[in-house]
């Protein structure tokens, strides 16, 4: 079983950035590809941008690109987003998730419990 705890969310006012954390630990897969979603209040959880086991491979919701930025540190088992420019639109919770396989198109198998973020003037 892998735990996947996340950090980072909070309020903050629309323009500003936040940088979410993911930590992973537990019976980690050797090589895994790693996801943000995130969730309205009464939506289904969407898609926020994924990673590939190595890094050098990401993807992007069209409503987060050239504002976010994921990245992963291998070393320590972490996952970041980066979030700049924030809209009140982002508002939502944020949740880690790590595949079994390291591509891109990979499933996801664990999932945190969730970062709230909320942007509001």
């Amino acid at each position: 079983q892998v735990q996947l705890v996340e950090s980072g969310g909070g309020l903050v006012q629309p323009g500003d950035s936040l940088r979410l954390s993911c930590a992973a630990s537990g019976h980690i897969p050797e090589r895994y590809a790693m996801a943000w979603f995130r969730q309205f209040p009464g939506k289904e959880r969407e898609f926020v941008a994924n990673i590939n086991w190595s890094g050098v491979l990401t993807n992007y919701a069209e409503s987060v690109k050239d504002r976010f930025i994921i990245t992963r540190d291998n070393a320590r088992n972490t996952l970041d987003l980066q979030m700049n420019l924030l809209k009140p639109e982002d508002t939502a919770n944020y949740y880690c998730a790590a595949a079994t396989s390291p591509g891109l198109d990979s499933g996801f198998d664990y999932w945190g419990q969730g970062t709230q973020v909320i942007v509001s003037s």
